[in-house]
């Protein structure tokens, strides 16, 4: 079995979460997603609208996510990789070089993000009309 881990806070979840998720799914035959704890995202300095209990409930009824995980800190990737066996880390294109380090324990994988669409967008359009 081929598994494949992608890492993000994924809140408010939209089409180009979807999009990640069913690519990187298509790279194995189970996907692991870590998810920011909030405890994370406050060191972070992002705050998500739902808490990660919320957010980990709305991944698992996603059809290409096979198990959820918290991502507690930057430094727990290489131990996520080693302990769940994953073959291929999956992150979007923003993000191109800083897990090259990862490298040496499994393939890396940068996908290209969703044009127009993300959660900051989203918040930002949320209170333009809210203030507007």
């Amino acid at each position: 079995m081929k598994k494949v881990i992608t890492y993000g806070t994924f809140d408010l979840l939209h089409t180009g979460h979807i999009n990640i998720l069913r690519r990187a799914k298509e790279y194995g035959d189970y996907l692991i997603v870590a998810i920011s704890t909030d405890e994370f995202n406050a060191i972070k300095g992002k705050k998500a609208y739902y808490s990660y209990e919320q957010r980990k409930a709305i991944l698992e009824a996603v059809r290409y996510v096979d198990e959820v995980i918290p991502e507690c800190s930057w430094d727990q990737k290489i131990d996520d990789v080693k302990n769940y066996d994953v073959d291929v880390f999956v992150m979007g294109d923003d993000w191109r070089g800083k897990f090259d380090f990862l490298k040496e324990y499994c393939e890396v994988v940068y996908l290209p993000r969703t044009v127009g669409i993300s959660t900051t967008k989203i918040k930002e359009d949320l209170n333009k009309t809210q203030n507007g």
